[in-house]
């Protein structure tokens, strides 16, 4: 198992360490609920170290970009945080990522952990036809085994790391990023997040960690900071409706039925992998689409559970499910067939074989 610059800490903390993604990572500290609660109503930190970093570089950089995703990437400027996803070509996704502009010739993907290698050699493979080299000091670099990363998420996140900034960075606006010294250290400090709480994202050198993590938890201290394992990760997440790779899209599911049309741009001149597949998807509709649901009757849906119409004929499938710590009840994502997609629905969710009335609600859910 791979160990994060940031690992020891949560060792010493006495975080609940468990595998994931190839990395020994913490899955809670004092708990779930408590850490959920901490980054809704104060600051928390992530280590979010397992996740993926790939630069693209060069003249063709813009070209190869336009070609693997699926949002309009010609619409970037210097600074700017687009999220996007990645077409497989068989009409489903490899992944969703972001992309960071850096300048007109050089841009840094962040993709998920669990699927680095694979986006590196889809990457790689798509690269080829551009004339595009992969490797150290070439147009193509992966460079996830070298960089840190720590997510700062809450609503007093950004008092905090201003405190280790010598720029301003709190009115920074939602999905920009800054190259910069954060503690001292040489950073990418990036408004973005996976709680729908702010905060930001920073991105270090390994070598850099011990130093940013100990600013850190001296600036944050005044204001209460928590350490948050990957267990409220995924419950504040799905509050907000945030899809999770290899639960809600994976390389079986399509953007449009994903719920992800608003990143799908059909831009004039932008021949993106399965474009011509998913206009038609778009012009005669989907069979299937992600909704967000409340349960009515007492439960808690989990992955995989099925999802059924009041009549017990089955509809479709729970992608994400659990209690909520803000709502207090049941709730999750699924995938329904397109009549019962409307939020005020009536559907329910089959746990231990009884059906469950459940409710088709709009999201974020909070």
């Amino acid at each position: 198992m791979k160990t994060t610059a940031f690992t020891k800490y949560h060792i010493a903390a006495g975080a609940k360490m468990a595998e994931f993604a190839g990395y020994n990572m913490p899955i809670e500290f004092t708990g779930i609920n408590d850490e959920h609660m901490a980054v809704r109503g104060g600051a928390g930190v992530f280590d979010v170290s397992h996740m993926g970093e790939i630069w693209v570089k060069g003249p063709k950089a813009l070209g190869l970009l336009q070609r693997i995703t699926t949002n309009d990437v010609s619409k970037l400027y210097d600074g700017k945080v687009q999220y996007t996803c990645m077409p497989n070509g068989r009409g489903g996704i490899v992944d969703d990522i972001l992309v960071y502009r850096v300048d007109a010739e050089t841009y840094m993907l962040c993709v998920n952990a669990a699927n680095i290698e694979k986006d590196w050699n889809h990457i790689c493979e798509q690269g080829r036809a551009f004339g595009m080299e992969a490797g150290h000091g070439k147009e193509l670099y992966n460079a996830s085994d070298e960089i840190c990363q720590l997510a700062v998420q809450g609503p007093l996140a950004m008092k905090i790391v201003q405190k280790m900034c010598d720029e301003p960075v709190e009115e920074m606006e939602y999905y920009t990023f800054k190259k910069m010294k954060v503690a001292g250290c040489d950073a990418i400090l990036s408004i973005t997040g996976y709680t729908g709480s702010g905060g930001c994202e920073i991105y270090a050198a390994n070598e850099d960690g011990d130093k940013l993590w100990k600013a850190l938890w001296e600036a944050g201290e005044e204001f209460g900071l928590k350490n948050i394992g990957l267990g409220a990760r995924d419950t504040l997440r799905l509050e907000k409706g945030f899809c999770l790779y290899g639960n809600d899209i994976d390389d079986t599911t399509s953007p449009l039925e994903g719920g992800l049309g608003w990143i799908t741009k059909f831009a004039e001149g932008k021949e993106f992998i399965d474009r011509p597949l998913l206009e038609k998807q778009k012009a005669e509709g989907v069979t299937r689409r992600l909704v967000g649901f409340k349960m009515i009757d007492r439960g808690i849906p989990r992955h995989g559970y099925e999802i059924a119409a009041p009549d017990g004929t089955r509809i479709g499938h729970v992608t994400s499910g659990t209690m909520s710590p803000c709502m207090k009840v049941g709730f999750g994502l699924g995938y329904v067939t397109p009549e019962y997609a409307k939020a005020g629905t009536e559907i329910a969710v089959v746990v231990r074989e009884k059906p469950l009335r459940a409710e088709v609600v709009k999201i974020p859910f909070v």
